[in-house]
């Protein structure tokens, strides 16, 4: 059972990345509700979990059940590469309420009687929702997404590199267990069939911390849409880079190899900063150094400007 996408001509000129604050929050629900199957993410829950009596989870614990379907309106897809968390909620606040009422009845949970208390009255359940997430977001996230934002974008450094290099069987080479590219067709193994083209506006790839181990998609009406575990997830809550080794810290001072360290995966000058607990602007002025020096390079990705070493850059760190 699974999921199969065919490809058209045009369709991976669509493919596109995005990031979801939202999705990580939905998704961070799941972590709280069964946290043996989430160790990686214990050091965030110990953080979080004293903070959590002054908002009633209940009801977003009954659509977002620790395993299994959650209604898709809680989670749109990304409607542009970094989407705003606020403009998300907003999306959802605007959804049809009778859409919303369909797909909470379908939330493999146990709480019938919460979901039957949302579907009663959806437009006040929407209310209530988006109210929790905003309050859970502000108690439990906002302080972390700078770090779970910066591992989520050198993996889409990462996946672009290698579609450049190897086109579409390289991209989904080490996405997931369960995703596999055979001619024309993207194959997810799944609880349930589908088959169609992905056509309209193409397939939506978004990395996410919080949903590790798994994968989720989302099929028509929805923009299709595949969620996977990003790489490097298990140095999320790493408290930094290592200490600059004695050598190479001699060599062109303890923060540049410290910066040279960080640079294990491509990072924007923000995500750097908040490595290695710098303002950007003074990261910013050791990164023109390191690359006026051959050890870093700079390239753009939407917005973003994103840095990482050179090979030169590699083998120093490598021999320090």
């Amino acid at each position: 059972m699974g999921i199969q996408w065919r490809f058209g001509a045009d369709d991976l000129a669509r493919l596109r990345f995005a990031f979801s604050p939202l999705w990580e929050l939905v998704a961070s629900l799941r972590v709280l509700q069964v946290p043996a199957r989430h160790s990686l993410h214990l050091p965030w829950l110990r953080a979080v979990r004293p903070r959590l009596g002054a908002i009633d989870l209940s009801e977003l614990f009954a659509l977002v059940p620790a395993r299994g379907y959650m209604p898709d309106f809680l989670t749109p897809p990304p409607d542009t590469l970094l989407p705003d968390f606020t403009a998300e909620l907003d999306r959802v606040r605007r959804t049809p309420p009778a859409r919303a009422a369909e797909e909470a009845g379908w939330a493999m949970t146990g709480d019938r009687r919460a979901v039957a208390r949302f579907q009663a009255d959806p437009v006040a359940g929407i209310e209530r929702v988006t109210a929790t997430l905003a309050a859970y977001w502000e108690l439990a996230l906002a302080e972390f997404w700078p770090r779970v934002y910066g591992l989520l974008e050198a993996d889409v450094m990462r996946r672009t590199r290698r579609l450049a290099a190897g086109g579409a069987r390289e991209l989904f080479a080490d996405l997931h267990p369960s995703v596999s590219w055979k001619g024309d067709r993207l194959f997810t193994r799944g609880s349930y069939d589908h088959s169609g083209e992905i056509g309209g506006d193409g397939l939506l790839l978004v990395p996410s911390v919080f949903r590790w181990p798994e994968i989720a998609v989302m099929i028509e009406p929805y923009q299709p849409m595949l969620v996977y575990p990003a790489h490097g997830v298990g140095t999320v809550w790493d408290a930094g880079p290592p200490p600059a080794p004695g050598a190479l810290a001699a060599l062109i001072g303890r923060t540049r190899a410290q910066l040279l360290l960080a640079l294990r995966e491509p990072a924007s000058t923000t995500a750097l900063a908040r490595r290695v607990s710098l303002t950007p602007g003074a990261v910013s002025q050791h990164l023109s150094v390191l690359g006026g020096n051959g050890l870093v390079t700079r390239r753009r990705l939407g917005r973003e400007v994103l840095y990482q070493r050179t090979a030169t850059g590699d083998a120093l760190v490598g021999g320090s």
